[in-house]
């Protein structure tokens, strides 16, 4: 008996699926790409959060302390700076730093609440990057390539573990203002089929039809909407016939997709339905509200979420640094801590995974293009990002920078071993996560990185 391909056979029975839908069926037959599926090796974290301060924010004024700077206040700082443009004398932090908890790691005063929670939290400081500049940076932090568009990790993670929710993406993207500077690559699926792709939603408007527009037809009701997608998926079937037409099926999923989340999208993105205690423990501000939703979606069983800063670099402070460094920390100081308490508190943040940093840092002298500068450059030598739940060691410090906070010179974490440790956290090696394309075998850490085993817990 000749086996019907699935292609052919939703093309046959076209309307006849009736009320099932296209998603029963593609369930029935291991075609659903979102499926939730169990990783290949133990793991500890479940689902990430990716706080993104885009931008780069400054690791001396924030995370890594560096009393040194004071004594050379103006000066050229006994070291080689190898960087691309001039740098002018050093730039003590404006900022006091104090230890807190059990732990004793020191903190920055525009980060009191944040601080409060430091015996969760696992620093890291000792990052390095490529490249002082923005865009490929970025690229090389989400996706893992400075070069080229590639799959970024949360299109690697959604590959790998599918999702738990099948009427909300699997990977969201809140960022307020629009898109960044250097666009949806931020979020793309690359090669990897479009369904892992992120959905990008503006936060900066709460309410539910600007948030997530067209979520409601004003005119068709839901049993009507099926039976047209249904008579939709069927044409392109046929249209498709038995090519492998990825960004079809890319369509088809999206449409239904957009379907299902009219039963959940209300429901998970209204806020007003949260206590009033929980609002004003968040906070009603843009980033509050962005982060109250992020909670809700990770409970409603999404796998990956980003939560950018805004939409151009708010932290890339090449002047007024002082002044614009503790504005975005008291908007997001108090969200970031609520957050962290809350995970705890519903017994999530085991398996949460939450990531705190930007692109890069910045240099520990003053930025060099204004005379006049109280600001800092670029600095992909040597930055600080932090790590909390999801089977990372709590109450740590990993790495150290050089007495200036210029350079990584102590037990080094390239963005590379930065996500293969993630994903090792999620149950992958991150060596045999791949995906054939254009005849080669690819991965989030190309042919790079190590798993950074002294922050497992």
């Amino acid at each position: 008996m000749r086996r019907i391909p699935r292609r052919e056979l939703l093309a046959r029975v076209g309307m006849g699926m009736g009320f099932t839908g296209l998603r029963t069926l593609l369930a029935a037959d291991s075609g659903n790409p979102l499926a939730a599926r169990t990783p290949p090796l133990p793991a500890r974290a479940k689902r990430v959060i990716h706080l993104f301060m885009n931008g780069g924010p400054s690791q001396v004024d924030t995370f890594d302390p560096k009393p040194a700077l004071l004594k050379y206040a103006g000066k050229q700082i006994p070291i080689h700076l190898r960087t691309e443009r001039r740098t002018l004398g050093a730039m003590p932090s404006p900022f006091q730093f104090k230890k807190y908890g059990q732990s004793g790691i020191e903190v920055s005063e525009i980060f009191p609440k944040v601080a409060e929670c430091i015996d969760d939290i696992c620093v890291i400081r000792s990052m390095q990057a490529n490249t002082p500049n923005h865009e490929p940076s970025l690229a090389l932090m989400n996706c893992g390539s400075e070069r080229q568009v590639r799959p970024t990790f949360g299109s690697w993670v959604t590959y790998g573990l599918g999702t738990e929710n099948q009427n909300l993406p699997g990977y969201i993207a809140l960022c307020p203002g629009g898109l960044p500077t250097s666009g949806a690559q931020n979020w793309r699926a690359g090669f990897l089929p479009g369904a892992y792709q992120g959905t990008h939603i503006d936060t900066a408007d709460i309410t539910l039809d600007r948030l997530i527009q067209n979520v409601r037809n004003p005119v068709a009701g839901r049993e009507s909407q099926r039976r047209q997608l249904n008579l939709l998926a069927g044409l392109n079937r046929i249209h498709a016939g038995e090519r492998e037409d990825a960004l079809l099926d890319a369509r088809i999923q999206s449409f239904e997709l957009a379907y299902r989340m009219q039963m959940e999208a209300e429901e998970v993105f209204d806020i007003s339905r949260e206590p009033q205690h929980m609002r004003e423990m968040y906070g009603d501000t843009t980033y509050g509200r962005q982060l109250l939703i992020a909670r809700r979606l990770l409970e409603k069983g999404v796998r990956f979420i980003q939560v950018w800063a805004g939409a151009s670099q708010p932290w890339d402070n090449h002047n007024e640094l002082e002044k614009e460094h503790r504005r975005l920390a008291h908007e997001s100081d108090q969200p970031i801590a609520a957050l962290l308490k809350d995970l705890k508190q519903r017994g999530m943040l085991d398996d949460t995974l939450v990531i705190w940093g930007g692109e890069f840092g910045r240099t520990p002298t003053v930025e060099a293009i204004r005379t006049t500068s109280t600001g800092r450059d670029h600095n992909c030598y040597g930055f600080s990002i932090w790590l909390a739940g999801g089977g990372v060691k709590a109450g740590h410090v990993h790495g150290a920078t050089d007495d200036f906070g210029f350079r990584a010179e102590e037990k080094t974490v390239h963005v590379h071993d930065l996500h293969a440790t993630l994903l090792h956290l999620l149950g992958f090696d991150h060596e045999k996560l791949t995906y054939r394309y254009a005849g080669r075998d690819f991965r989030l850490t190309d042919v790079f990185g190590h798993v950074v085993k002294e922050i497992l817990a």
